[in-house]
């Protein structure tokens, strides 16, 4: 397993040789070398402080693909002066675990701490995971975990309470900046781009360091008598894919980030969350379900069309399919993101729900009742109803609620959009029931 700077885990500490990849010849020697994760290695970060005062508690570290996980745990080791024992939960069982574990315990007698570091620790089984904790517990080991997982979801609460989660960051572009210019120091020879391309090629990395380097380790391969403009780069290489997993933590990053935009009332940014999603293979119908929600939720009685539009949209989807069909999509997305907003209808929703679970099985009241037998009519069922289309104005006033509870208001109405017309209505209902009341 390869990680930030091409790092074999079972390679020695100083950089690679001259025939090795050039992610591996620019691997960091020192902590300081390492790019984008101050936070973590500074002085006064978490790491920084792990090193200054000689002693490392277990950790986890958590962040996305080529951004110094492998590395960093390395250069941890070497720092405190331990054992570094690299494995990767892909590749490793519970056999190898033993086998891990007893040489932990052989080193300890002779006084030599380990840093075990376990990649893709997450790919472990929870009976796997907790295998760890009587040897994190009694010192044989400490443990060192990386996952491009949240831990909340894929870690057991048992491991998670014994190590420090320590974020690492996505490459930001000086971060990436500094990768390409250590690498053209290191060959004493600039990248065959323009600026434009170069911004693009940085751009293509999405934060991974590795795929960074990698990528210019090729354009360093091939003759290239010209720079790259940004089309001339896209041509060479194979275009990166943005991260996606659709079952894990991006999935709902993205989702949450659509959401929150369209509530936000800020198409822009709905609509280039919505392409994020689109364009890396979520399914359509996925992002319309939640369109559609929306449409009720955030929206509700303040524009009645926007749930008309999004499922107007779904169908327009099922019928003409991608790519066309998702124009559709697009239209229902930034109809809700422009819409007026009010969530009046899903707090009404909580609080009858509430008091329906509250108030049991209280019985409407007798005017109100169906009658279809004579032996109801007779114990009063029906007895007094109002038929609203006969009174003035085609409202009656009458009670509605069981004898043991009175009126609830659980719709509020905004003035915000057709709300405001809605609001109305009821505040002149209202009036008229006072006045019966009243009398």
């Amino acid at each position: 397993m390869t990680d930030l700077f091409g790092d074999d885990d079972n390679a020695p500490a100083e950089r690679g040789q001259a025939d090795s990849p050039l992610a591996d010849r620019l691997r960091p020697r020192t902590l300081q070398e390492v790019v984008g994760q101050d936070h973590l290695t500074g002085p006064e970060g978490a790491i920084g402080r792990m090193v200054a005062a000689g002693r490392l508690s277990s950790i986890l570290f958590w962040g996305p693909p080529g951004t110094g996980k492998t590395t960093i745990s390395r250069l941890l080791a070497d720092a405190v002066g331990i054992r570094f024992e690299p494995i990767s939960a892909v590749f490793s069982g519970v056999a190898d675990l033993k086998k891990v574990f007893a040489a932990a315990r052989d080193h300890a007698r002779i006084g030599q701490k380990t840093l075990l570091f376990v990649d893709e620790i997450h790919r472990f089984n929870r009976a796997q995971q907790d295998s760890f904790l009587p040897y994190v517990e009694d010192g044989t080991v400490t443990l060192v975990g990386a996952t491009t997982e949240n831990p909340s979801f894929e870690l057991n609460a048992a491991l998670l309470s014994r190590t420090q989660v320590l974020i690492l960051r996505r490459l930001d572009s000086d971060a990436l900046e500094k990768l390409l210019t250590r690498a053209e120091e290191l060959v004493q020879c600039p990248l065959p781009l323009t600026l434009d391309a170069r911004e693009a090629l940085i751009a293509s990395a999405d934060g991974d360091g590795r795929f960074l380097l990698n990528q210019a380790e090729t354009l360093y391969s091939v003759s290239i008598p010209d720079p790259l403009d940004p089309a001339g780069l896209s041509a060479l290489l194979h275009r990166r894919l943005a991260v996606y997993d659709k079952d894990r933590e991006g999935h709902y990053n993205l989702i949450s980030a659509l959401h929150k935009s369209l509530r936000g009332s800020d198409p822009q940014a709905a609509l280039y969350y919505l392409a994020r999603m689109l364009t890396a293979g979520e399914q359509p119908l996925y992002v319309l379900r939640r369109l559609v929600r929306f449409a009720s939720e955030d929206i509700g009685l303040a524009d009645p069309q926007a749930l008309v539009q999004c499922l107007a949209a779904k169908e327009a989807y099922d019928f003409l399919g991608s790519p066309e069909g998702e124009l559709a999509i697009v239209q229902a997305c930034l109809y809700c993101a422009t819409a007026p907003k009010s969530n009046a209808a899903y707090v009404a929703q909580k609080a009858a729900f509430k008091a329906a679970r509250e108030t049991g099985s209280l019985m409407p009241p007798q005017n109100i009742l169906n009658a279809p037998t004579k032996l109801m009519k007779d114990v009063g069922y029906g007895k007094g109803y109002a038929y609203d289309h006969d009174a003035p104005d085609g409202f009656s006033a009458a009670n509605y609620w069981p004898d043991e509870l009175p009126p609830q208001a659980f719709y509020q109405p905004t003035d915000r959009g057709f709300e405001q017309r809605i609001a109305e209505r009821l505040a002149w209902w209202d009036a008229r029931r006072a006045e019966q009341r009243d009398n």
